[in-house]
């Protein structure tokens, strides 16, 4: 006979079990076990309906973190990927470059690991807040233009 607290133990292994194995699978095995448990202290279940419950709800949860809850955490900084993926990426300016030293854009979303990049400009003046796009990279420099400009317009349609 299958006594509550046997679900309990089975579903707290699972969950110490998820902590050395981050598959993120036995969490839920573990968290229907321990709500079968939860059941069965409540109701006169049969073990054959507890089994039942417990598979049938370690689907559903399986389900739901496949379909919509993993889809959620997807990584979208870029990062790990070559510096090509930075061309075309458009930003603000938070400090304006100068002739002499490089100035700062800042990206909605990080980008290849950083929502920051030293920039420079061609030749272009650009100002605090104006928006920029990425035409190029120089070591760890961006190489950026106006979005007004006519070299920006002309990267956004090549890219």
């Amino acid at each position: 006979m299958i006594e509550p607290w046997h679900w309990l133990v089975l579903g707290f292994s699972l969950l110490i079990v998820e902590m050395f194995v981050p598959t993120f699978a036995s969490l839920w095995f573990g968290a229907a076990a321990i709500i079968v448990a939860a059941l069965a202290w409540l109701l006169p279940v049969s073990v054959s309906v507890q089994i039942i419950i417990w598979l049938l709800l370690s689907a559903i949860f399986l389900l739901a973190w496949f379909k919509f809850i993993k889809p959620l955490a997807v990584d979208r900084t870029k990062a790990g990927l070559g510096g090509s993926v930075i061309v075309g990426e458009t930003g603000m300016i938070i400090v304006q470059p100068q002739p002499d030293r490089a100035g700062m854009v800042r990206f909605n979303v990080p980008i290849v690991g950083a929502a920051e990049w030293m920039c420079r400009t061609r030749g272009e003046q650009v100002a605090v807040g104006d928006r920029v796009v990425v035409t190029d990279i120089v070591g760890n420099e961006l190489i950026v233009s106006s979005m007004t400009s006519k070299a920006a317009v002309n990267q956004n349609m090549h890219v």
